[in-house]
């Protein structure tokens, strides 16, 4: 095997289990097999029956467990469910080993078909963020609304901070990088990890860091994570260098949905500035740009994506139920309060 190869991934069927991941109080995991790929489901039951699914795809090196701070803050609105991408959390590589942007749009839109739980209000973060844009596209049918926190869509001058990762994607890099970081301890890898994604590293817990840890013990003992991460970020690289009717952008020009873009301004991955382009790509859209905020705001900052999202779908008519069961709820029980709300800048 020459040094620019990626290594050799065993099938799902024959790979090791190398422990247990982490659900959260009020969360349930379940494996889903579909065609040639197994997905692990992480769900929260919502407030009541009859609520409409919601569906979270994460990013890069991420995992469903990056939504768990937000789902139970939109259980009386949402069903939730987060996916773990193939490769990534508790989901084996896919069968193929395709890791595109459109092969992982494949396997959302395979799960969404086969639960029957479409159209989802759809949401992303990061490549989780370009997987959704390119299956809102593709299969508007599937998509109630959108929600996008910073979104890898493609930039023409990308950041300097955001290099390293890219450099991912160029071949015998991520075994490079494996064998130069091989002393890292895992605390060193969380603690650089959140340096790059969080807008202030300070606002991680002591329980939130020991959980990051044990995660990332966990999944440096598999043996395709760093094949998946490189060959992930090369599917971003290809898709930001596609034109005509597959290019991000374009597809973005496509989306029907309403959709709400979240923004942060201490983003070191995705640049600040391609907010303002975004805005203007997604026909029916509305910005929320956080300034104190990195790469994953609903993470940093999940009460303030919520009600951004509570606003979605009021402008969107989609809290038509669930104002008709408070006013119902009101004729019985007497006036509710009156909301203290603020209106979000953006």
């Amino acid at each position: 095997m020459s040094s620019t190869e990626l290594p050799f991934v065993p099938p799902a069927n024959v790979l090791p289990k190398v422990g247990t991941v982490r659900v959260a109080e009020g969360e349930r995991l379940r494996s889903v097999e579909l065609p040639g790929v197994t997905l692990t489901v992480r769900s929260r039951p919502a407030a009541r029956e009859g609520l409409p699914p919601a569906l979270y795809v994460h990013g890069l090196g991420g995992s469903s467990q990056n939504w768990s701070a937000l789902m139970p803050l939109l259980e009386d609105a949402v069903d939730s469910e987060a996916l773990d991408l193939p490769g990534f959390g508790d989901s084996p590589p896919p069968d193929d080993g395709d890791y595109s942007v459109t092969g992982h749009a494949r396997a959302v839109i395979r799960y969404l078909d086969a639960s029957g739980r479409g159209p989802a209000h759809l949401f992303g973060n990061s490549l989780g963020g370009a997987i959704a844009t390119r299956v809102a596209a593709v299969r508007p049918d599937l998509v109630r609304t959108l929600t996008l926190v910073s979104p890898a869509l493609p930039e023409i001058r990308v950041q300097r901070s955001a290099v390293p990762t890219g450099l991912l994607a160029v071949p015998g890099v991520a075994p490079l990088f494996t064998r130069l970081t091989r002393a890292w301890t895992p605390e060193q890898r969380v603690r650089g990890v959140m340096a790059l994604c969080y807008g202030d590293p300070g606002r991680v817990t002591p329980e939130g860091f020991r959980n990051a840890v044990q995660e990332m013990e966990r999944r440096l003992k598999l043996p395709y994570f760093w094949d998946a991460m490189a060959r992930s970020a090369r599917g971003i690289v290809n898709a930001y260098t596609l034109g005509g009717q597959h290019g991000l952008w374009r597809q973005a020009e496509r989306v029907l949905a309403p959709t709400l873009l979240v923004y942060g301004g201490r983003d070191q991955l995705v640049g600040f500035r391609m907010a303002q382009r975004a805005a203007r790509a997604f026909r029916d859209s509305r910005l929320v740009t956080l300034p104190d905020a990195g790469h994953v705001a609903m993470m940093e900052y999940p009460e303030t994506v919520a009600t951004a999202f509570r606003e979605l779908l009021a402008d969107a008519g989609e809290l038509g139920t669930e104002r008709t069961r408070r006013a119902e709820s009101a004729a019985q029980d007497g006036p509710e309060p009156e909301s203290t709300d603020e209106s979000m800048g953006g």
